[in-house]
């Protein structure tokens, strides 16, 4: 119930809330906000004038001072947002601080402190290596042992809409016998589910997966763009370096946890069976739709729930040794593939690594990103009395190097 007038099936409800950060008018003036129907509440403007508890977590413009306030204090705002929302006796309150949101522009949500990245779909995985090494190519040996990832670059982590510029770098395909450098070739997209880390940790004391919810505040979408020909030539022996750092793109709405527990399914069954710091009792899969759309047109719609490794078990991972979590961490799943063909999540797959152009609307075709595409990425979990959450979009265009 709530006196706004709120379609029934919108994405952002009060069942969802998510937050972000937004301006008004192109001015520099960063204010933290809750998307609610096509609106979007300026929060910082309404705790302030009802002297909310919480309204000095709200002033510096970016979401890091409420994210580390706590799984306590979380829910005690998303109550308040969704009690003034849903009471008549606020609505005059309420009302003057709703802002349409066709009329705001987006910033980055928070400050981000680190980014890791993973690699937890089996199937993008079986994909990938049959790809690069032949139909008979294996699994790693590690990869049901432990979730693969790398720590990735937290100074190009970039909100929804911002361009990204083709990076150039050195690239060696397989047919050429000496390297060359200059402008990616095979610019790619992964698209990914991130978390997002409120509160920190303490330097030699790893977090269980059953602390997930305690120090993970929210969800967002996540766009890892990948030069594949960059990647594949430094890429030996150490790893993800330049054809990563260039831009990963981040969906401007932070859905929190709490608002996901309709969404929450068993992950697929493991074998062999995880080491005791990677079990848990309770489940932490999430049944997210992902659609992807290359200039308008569905190219592909990944489901979430088949990823193998989940978010409590990564992030029991990424702090196993003692690595500290801090405030604005951000950690993303790895790309999100299914076992259908329409289900892969990077154009490296849905072209079989360019080996197989596959169709856009009006007879294009396409392998890999070329200068002027626009991608976005959205998705929607279940939410409450059967309807569907939103998580907004993340999307790019890519513009010459």
């Amino acid at each position: 119930m709530t006196w706004l007038d709120l379609a029934d099936d919108s994405p952002f409800g009060l069942d969802n809330l998510p937050y972000g950060v937004f301006s008004r008018g192109g001015g520099p003036d960063r204010r933290v906000g809750v998307a609610v129907g096509e609106h979007v509440l300026d929060l910082s403007a309404a705790a302030g004038e009802t002297a909310a508890p919480f309204a000095g977590l709200l002033g510096s413009g970016v979401l890091n001072p409420l994210l580390a306030a706590g799984s306590t204090t979380w829910r005690a705002v998303r109550e308040q947002v969704r009690e003034w929302l849903a009471e008549p006796r606020y609505a005059d309150l309420i009302r003057p601080h709703l802002v349409p949101r066709k009329e705001i522009t987006s910033h980055l949500p928070f400050e981000v402190a680190d980014y890791a990245d993973f690699y937890s779909s089996e199937q993008h995985a079986i994909n990938a290596a049959a790809i690069l090494f032949g139909a008979e190519a294996a699994l790693p040996e590690n990869w049901k042992r432990l979730p693969i990832g790398y720590h990735g670059r937290a100074g190009t982590v970039v909100v929804s809409g911002t361009p990204v510029v083709r990076p150039s770098g050195q690239r060696k395909p397989r047919r050429d016998t000496e390297p060359s450098f200059g402008p990616s070739r095979l610019l790619d997209i992964e698209a990914e589910v991130g978390f997002v880390v409120g509160m920190p940790s303490t330097m030699g004391k790893p977090v269980p997966v059953g602390d997930f919810a305690e120090h993970v505040f929210g969800v967002c979408l996540v766009n890892d763009w990948s030069a594949r020909d960059i990647q594949g030539w430094e890429s030996q022996p150490l790893g993800p370096f330049l054809g990563k750092s260039f831009a990963t793109s981040v969906s401007p709405w932070i859905v929190p946890l709490d608002a996901l527990e309709h969404a929450r399914v068993p992950q697929p069954p493991q074998d062999p069976e995880p080491f005791e710091y990677l079990r848990g009792a309770e489940p932490w899969g999430l049944d997210l739709a992902l659609e992807i759309r290359l200039n308008g047109h569905l190219v592909s719609s990944p489901p979430f729930a088949t990823q193998y490794w989940t978010a409590a078990q990564q992030l029991a991972h990424l702090t196993v040794n003692g690595a500290s979590l801090r405030t604005g961490d951000l950690y993303a799943s790895g790309t999100v593939t299914g076992p259908a063909k329409e289900q892969r999540g990077s154009f490296l797959e849905l072209s079989w690594g360019g080996r197989e152009p596959f169709e856009l609307a009006g007879g294009e075709t396409r392998t890999f990103m070329e200068d002027g595409d626009e991608v976005v990425i959205s998705a929607t979990a279940p939410g409450t009395g059967g309807r569907r959450i939103g998580f907004g979009d993340v999307r790019g265009r890519v513009v010459p190097g």
